[in-house]
């Protein structure tokens, strides 16, 4: 249940971070039968930045983990096709009914998140919030025993386990304090502005695509639609520093001036802006923790695939904590690794904006093969 203190000094499993990595893998722990302490320094049901675009891959989770009825209530809209924008020529591709799934779904984070949540805690877990990671005990060998928190009055909190699990986002503290290494890094960010607007004609995932700029048009909950233009992570000061708004609309009508209309004819929305960063590989395991989610493989949101690795990896985990051994801990490196390589390649390429228009319809192309391999992978586990 989520609770505001933690009811026991030791647990198997400490995951900290409670957005959707954290959630999935606290929650599949928990339906194991592992002793679970999930812990998040934020507070329940608040939102977070997010395009919320779930690809296949995320959808024939929820739909295994028994949460896609959920989601569907939750009033996000099916998506049944996405469309590709390139300059005055466009590729609509159907959403094909396999592997349970009819339909793709955008939910808001804020939605998704707590829907996970809610299963962990409803799965077994013990769910806290307001505590800060400030530190992990260590036995003598180095290897890590639990850890020490801070709550919102500056108590401090011991509690020991087999494995921590870091699913603490980009800014990882579990990655910090196990010093755990980047071997591979992208070489190019994107920045993106966003907001949420109603009224929209919401025909599916919308993907517009000019030299320079790239756009999307993503319907979420309560008839809203979320909004994104991306540029090079280079160009998101000068661009946007002092006049988000009015270059957000501006750059908008130079990559889809149909959907630009149509945001202009809408009620203002705040935007939110995230200036880039490049993507990176993280090893994931040591002796006594493992990270998930962004903590571990980040790459540039351009192709709103995030949700989906960080799904797919809270499965690859809980099977390796499940197993227990080293060689499992290897594995789900390894599985990641396998999953993700193609899709981080050619979206950093995609995020390179170095492409004419006949050139990203071919990493389209390749994305999507990649794509598909990772949906076959999970179809096989």
């Amino acid at each position: 249940m989520i609770r505001n203190t933690i009811p026991q000094s030791r647990y198997d499993v400490v995951v900290v971070g409670a957005r959707c990595a954290g959630a999935a893998t606290a929650m599949l722990l928990a339906r194991a039968g592992h002793r679970v302490l999930l812990i998040d320094r934020g507070r329940y049901g608040t939102d977070t930045l997010s395009t919320h675009a779930l690809m296949r891959g995320a959808v024939v989770q929820l739909h295994r983990w028994h949460l896609l009825p959920d989601v569907i209530a939750s009033g996000a809209a099916p998506v049944h096709k996405a469309t590709f924008f390139y300059g005055d020529d466009s590729l609509s591709v159907p959403v094909a009914a396999r592997d349970g799934v009819d339909a793709l779904y955008a939910p808001r984070r804020h939605v998704l998140d707590a829907l996970l949540v809610d299963a962990a805690a409803t799965s077994g877990a013990d769910v806290v919030y307001g505590l800060r990671l400030t530190d992990l005990q260590r036995a003598a060998s180095g290897r890590i025993t639990g850890v020490v928190c801070h709550d919102e009055s500056g108590n401090v909190h011991r509690v020991s386990c087999r494995v921590v699990v870091g699913a603490d986002g980009l800014q990882s503290t579990v990655a910090r304090l196990v010093e755990a290494p980047i071997y591979r890094v992208g070489r190019h960010a994107t920045a993106t502005m966003y907001g949420h607007f109603r009224g929209l004609d919401a025909d599916g995932y919308r993907w517009y695509f000019v030299p320079g700029l790239s756009a999307g048009a993503i319907p979420t909950n309560e008839g809203q639609v979320c909004v994104t233009l991306s540029v090079p992570s280079e160009e998101f000061t000068p661009r946007f520093a002092h006049r988000h708004d009015s270059a957000f609309h501006e750059l908008l009508r130079q990559v889809a001036p149909d959907l630009a209309e149509q945001v202009a004819r809408a009620h203002p929305a705040r935007l939110h802006g995230f200036a880039g960063q490049k993507g990176f590989f993280r090893h994931v395991h040591g002796p006594g923790w493992a990270l998930v989610g962004d903590a571990g493989y980040f790459k540039d949101p351009l192709t709103a695939h995030g949700i989906t690795d960080a799904l797919r990896d809270a499965q690859l985990l809980t099977d390796a904590i499940d197993a227990g051994s080293e060689q499992a801990f290897a594995d789900y490196e390894q599985q990641r690794d396998a999953a993700s390589l193609d899709v981080f390649e050619t979206t950093d390429a995609i995020a390179s904006f170095s492409w004419d228009l006949s050139g990203v319809r071919v990493l389209h192309e390749a994305l999507a093969r990649a794509m598909s391999r990772e949906v076959k992978l999970l179809a096989r586990r």
